[in-house]
């Protein structure tokens, strides 16, 4: 029986675990890698330490070729890995694949949709694979996004079928989201939609997987943030730390009062008049000194996600 839901907003409680799982755990990968070749093989991922929990969502960034997709397509048993192992929902993907992809929702950066098929007549087949009954959350997940439920999917524009993916992909509310570059081609107001999906996913319980190439949306919605290059885990940060950080700019009508308060990863720069911050942690202390100072056109924003991916990928790599 489909479970009762708001008559606003669609409804995405996730069953958290499954009672026959081997693991509590959605995604777990330890000392995962991937290899092509055989003479000279290169080493397309390498020693990924991954975890996904219910209720978390999990941003994967990194430049093309990092090894983001690697690592999804081994994830979701498209690849078998040459080292290190794999767990989806605590299952083994590549021979155990139709266990494990029971609990999970996969949108890929390529879309291929069935083109003779409505939106409606898609999402129910999707949803009949699970044995689910998705008739109520389709209808409000199309009304969401203004999406005819009866029309042919070749005739849908770009940001049309990506909309029709994102139904069909919601609407059973399986346990994991895996999400790949899932606002490509939405308009502003889509997104913020769909960004509000995920968080209101989170907290019900649903895990989710996340990449993207837009660090505002990852900042956004990820309670932790994992960043890949050339194969390898570079860094991965707390979500709440990424968000503490400030950048503080102002005009400058005199010398400093003292420097900024110690403990803080304080950056200071003074130039040509004009005071630039940026600090790690936001606190009172940091006002406080601020409010000392000879400044006007204060200006405070979040520091977030760029500084940090800049200081590791480089300008060029970020356009990647």
């Amino acid at each position: 029986m489909t479970t009762a839901v708001n008559n606003s907003t669609p409804h995405l409680a996730a069953k958290v675990a499954d009672p026959t799982s081997p693991s509590d755990l959605l995604v777990e990968m330890r000392n995962l890698g991937k290899s092509y070749g055989y003479f000279r093989p290169f080493p397309a991922l390498q020693n990924l330490n991954l975890t996904v929990r219910p209720g978390e969502v999990v941003g994967l960034l990194g430049p093309n070729g990092s090894g983001k997709s690697t690592a999804l397509r081994l994830l979701l048993g498209f690849l078998r890995p040459s080292q290190g192992i794999v767990r989806l929902a605590g299952y083994d993907p590549w021979t155990q694949g139709a266990l494990a992809r029971q609990a999970v929702a996969y949108l890929p950066g390529e879309l291929h949709l069935y083109d003779n098929l409505t939106l409606r007549q898609m999402a129910y087949f999707l949803a009949d694979l699970r044995g689910a009954e998705v008739e109520l959350e389709v209808r409000q997940l199309a009304d969401m996004f203004s999406l005819p439920l009866d029309t042919p999917m070749r005739h849908g524009s770009s940001g049309m079928r990506r909309k029709a993916a994102l139904v069909a992909l919601l609407a059973p509310r399986t346990p994991l989201l895996v999400l790949d570059e899932p606002t490509n081609t939405l308009d502003p107001a889509m997104r913020n939609a769909l960004l509000d999906l995920i968080s209101q996913g989170a907290k019900q319980g649903q895990g989710i997987l996340f990449s993207s190439h837009v660090l505002e949306e990852v900042e956004a919605v990820c309670h932790r943030v994992i960043i890949l290059r050339k194969g390898k885990l570079e860094a991965q940060w707390d979500g709440v730390e990424l968000r503490r950080g400030r950048r503080i700019r102002a005009v400058l009508g005199g010398p400093l009062v003292g420097a900024p308060p110690d403990g803080f990863g304080a950056m200071l720069v003074v130039e040509a008049g004009r005071l630039n911050l940026e600090v790690e942690r936001f606190g009172p202390e940091v006002l406080g000194w601020l409010a000392l100072q000879p400044i006007s056109d204060l200006r405070i924003e979040p520091l977030g996600l760029g500084k940090l991916y800049h200081a590791i990928h480089g300008a060029q790599e970020l356009g990647a």
